[in-house]
């Protein structure tokens, strides 16, 4: 490692081919989700011939003359045989200006809990609706949940415009309405038609089945001055400077001596899930609260004195005391440890979650035993008014709930770090996945 690199953070580069940005795609059933994917991967040249010859193929035998996209995406044999897509389809690609993930998620209702899996390490989010129908309860419903796991960016993709001969004045309602919805979110609407960084939306008119404006510009709608949607998800700006966060770093593994020429070793492995930690910084090890100093960092057996996230390290501090897996060291105003959570939830199983249920809550590499003190509200997607006291949440619920743990936990607002401000909840019994957490209010 260079000295320069001991020096200095990552520089963040936002349009190089090494840059990464991972991105959901959303909306309502039939919009043309996985056609716009497939599109979008066909139009940039980034699937081989043998899969092209494949979706042909497979378009031809359901009696299709051109090859049908969607089946780029909707790799499971139930969803060709429905011709839905039912899970979550991760597809990777890059183009000369910058490398993808996507998580190409469904529109059914029952779904949606599939959509907080694939929006929850997303940069940024492409909501689609189609332009015959405009904004939807499953439009709303997507907004506010990547509005809730502060997805920092949002396309509205104006999808089948074709079918609404091109018009302008139908584009324009709908982004407006987006607008004014995602601004009752508290966040700040964007301008349709232009890249705005500063704000969370911006607007982009495409027809994913004729391919305007995906990748190429459209000859249809000369009143749109705007990128395509290939151009926006190429220059829109991702990642952050890890210096502007906290350092958090959960221990995942305790490395003590193992052999007598490393008796004086003893080392605490794990990601560093946020900011930038250094040799000789304070740092408070929670839940306990000791403090001690980093004495060293160790990355791929070589010692060096930065790290930053999400490298995978080993950190060495100065104090020997007592550290075990599940204990996070933070660096800077660390958080306050305690047994009373107050978080923003969506609820994702049919098993709904009831004041009194006992669960697992995982933060981070701790898990410990809770349980459902109380259920403030429960959000009405349609409205946003808060239903106060529900019996219960059910299947794709968003709402507010009140845990006790059997142990202390040290979380992070969800609005300050979205690493260290999340969890889980979990059923004791079997494991099963009940509950997406976000530490702190939602809006």
């Amino acid at each position: 490692m260079s000295t320069e690199l001991h020096h200095t953070t990552p520089a963040l580069e936002t349009g190089s081919a090494t840059a990464l940005l991972r991105f959901a795609t959303a909306g309502s059933v039939d919009d043309g989700k996985s056609t716009l994917v497939g599109r979008l991967l066909h139009d940039s040249k980034s699937i081989l011939t043998d899969q092209l010859e494949a979706v042909t193929t497979a378009s031809q035998q359901r009696g299709q003359e051109a090859p049908d996209l969607a089946l780029l995406t909707d790799g499971l044999r139930a969803e060709r045989e429905q011709g839905i897509t039912i899970d979550v389809a991760y597809r990777y690609f890059a183009t000369a200006r910058r490398r993808f993930i996507l998580a190409d998620t469904p529109g059914h209702v029952q779904y949606t809990r599939n959509m907080v899996t694939g929006a929850s390490t997303a940069e940024l989010a492409v909501v689609l609706v189609d332009a015959r129908n405009g904004v939807v309860q499953q439009t709303r419903r997507h907004a506010a949940v990547a509005a809730l796991l502060r997805v920092p960016h949002v396309v509205l993709a104006v999808n089948k415009m074709d079918l609404v001969d091109y018009a302008e004045p139908v584009f324009a309602a709908i982004a407006e309405e987006f607008n004014a919805y995602a601004a009752s979110l508290g966040v700040p609407a964007g301008r349709s038609g232009g890249l705005a960084p500063e704000n969370w939306s911006t607007a982009i008119p495409i027809s994913a089945l004729a391919g305007d404006n995906v990748v190429e510009p459209s000859a249809h709608m000369d009143w749109y001055g705007g990128p395509t949607l290939l151009e926006h998800l190429e220059t829109v700006p991702v990642g952050s400077d890890p210096s502007d966060e906290p350092a958090r770093f959960p221990v995942q593994f305790v490395i003590r001596p193992q052999s007598a020429e490393h008796l004086d070793y003893r080392g605490y492995a794990g990601q560093l899930a946020s900011g930038v930690l250094r040799a000789g910084d304070p740092v408070t090890v929670l839940p306990s609260g000791l403090t001690t100093s980093v004495a060293g960092i160790d990355v791929l057996g070589k010692q060096t004195d930065i790290a930053w996230a999400p490298q995978s390290v080993t950190v060495r501090l100065t104090d020997d005391i007592d550290v075990s897996r599940g204990d996070l060291i933070a660096a800077g105003a660390a958080p306050e440890s305690t047994q009373d959570v107050l978080a923003t939830v969506s609820h994702l199983h049919e098993r709904p979650l009831r004041v009194g249920d006992r669960v697992l809550l995982k933060h981070t590499t701790r898990t410990v035993r809770a349980i459902v003190k109380e259920l403030p509200y429960r959000i009405d997607i349609d409205t946003l008014d808060r239903i106060p006291q529900p019996e219960s949440l059910q299947v794709n619920d968003i709402g507010q709930v009140v845990l006790r743990t059997s142990e202390p936990l040290a979380l992070d607002p969800y609005a300050v770090n979205r690493h260290t401000g999340s969890f889980l909840l979990i059923d004791p019994a079997d494991g099963t996945t009940l509950t997406a957490g976000m530490a702190g209010e939602a809006f």
